[in-house]
């Protein structure tokens, strides 16, 4: 039986602003919360915002469970320009003649949607952190190599078009240009590249596409509304309090059912021992969040054959904190 570490733990749903990287934010929080045990549960491109899950303490061992979540975004796709990054961090690398754009229609963008809602291939942007032989693939095309990554498979559960309008925006020698914006909302499996969607709507009805606009709305059952708006440095300079985190055995109840058992269970399961299925759970299928009688979690289960089987134990407090 371990014993857990004094110091925050917990999990911490973030607000990402724009213009900063993932790995930024990261070394915000651990200076923020005065501790270096602090992971991600999935990235955002610098242009991105929104909801970002940080694990905090020993905490960071729930981190794998939320990865795998599916996801929502919402995005605004410009249809008539393609980037070399496949987002407005990029440079436009070619224009759609005004008569394709002007083509465009919101019946066509929701046609196109169509075919790409469901399990699909997907062949990731090649600037992203996907690594071929060793090394980042965004390293390798910033470094002038022509990156050619392979289809995965997805799912994309839905595709909402919220709006859309034709607008007029600078081209490529500063010209004007047409061009079509759409708001779109995702909610999409774990591994799925909005940036590539983009791309594959475009291609889709004949013309290039990037993102202009980037938000994750939802992880899970965690929402954007759950996050926390992380101090700036001269705000922790002025002495801000860091934000609150969400306590291991609450951001669990997030992802699992969670049951209580009792003091000898719980002791029982923190050595690894195998105990009878709670009541009620004989037969539940997938992981089971368990929890002491004081509220604290002690980890995750499965049933098999009628008992208990240990997936993942939190270290257990010396003392409360």
């Amino acid at each position: 039986m371990s014993t857990r570490p004094q110091g925050p733990h917990g999990l911490l749903p973030l607000n990402k602003p724009g213009g900063i990287t993932s790995h930024d934010l990261v070394a915000r929080t651990r200076r923020a919360l005065g501790t270096r045990k602090v992971g991600h549960a999935g990235t955002l491109d610098p242009m991105a915002t929104g909801l970002m899950l940080l694990g905090v303490g020993d905490a960071t061992r729930l981190l794998t469970f939320f990865v795998g979540a599916d996801k929502t975004y919402e995005a605004t796709v410009r249809f008539g320009q393609a980037t070399s990054t496949e987002d407005a961090d990029g440079e436009i690398t070619g224009a759609s003649s005004a008569e394709l754009v002007q083509a465009i229609t919101t019946e066509r963008i929701l046609a196109a949607a169509a075919t790409l809602t469901g399990e699909i291939e997907q062949v990731p942007s090649a600037v992203s952190a996907i690594k071929v032989d060793g090394k980042r693939a965004h390293e390798r095309v910033r470094a002038g190599e022509d990156v050619k990554l392979k289809a995965r498979p997805i799912t994309i559960h839905n595709i909402e078009l919220l709006g859309a309008e034709p607008r007029t925006t600078s081209g490529t020698d500063s010209a004007q240009a047409q061009v079509f914006d759409a708001r779109i909302r995702v909610h999409c499996s774990s591994g799925t590249y909005i940036r590539a969607l983009a791309r594959d709507l475009g291609e889709k009805l004949g013309v290039g596409a990037h993102l202009t606009k980037l938000t994750r709305t939802s992880i899970g059952d965690l929402s954007l509304e759950d996050a926390r708006e992380l101090p700036t440095r001269e705000e922790l300079d002025a002495g801000a309090a860091a934000p609150r985190l969400i306590s291991p055995a609450e951001s669990i109840q997030k992802r699992f059912p969670a049951v209580t058992v009792t003091a000898d269970q719980a002791k029982a399961l923190r050595y690894g021992q195998r105990i009878a299925a709670p009541e009620g759970f004989t037969n539940h299928e997938g992981e089971l969040a368990v929890l002491d009688a004081p509220g604290e979690l002690i980890g995750l289960v499965e049933i098999l054959e009628g008992k208990t089987k240990t997936v993942m134990n939190m270290p257990e407090r010396q003392e409360s904190e």
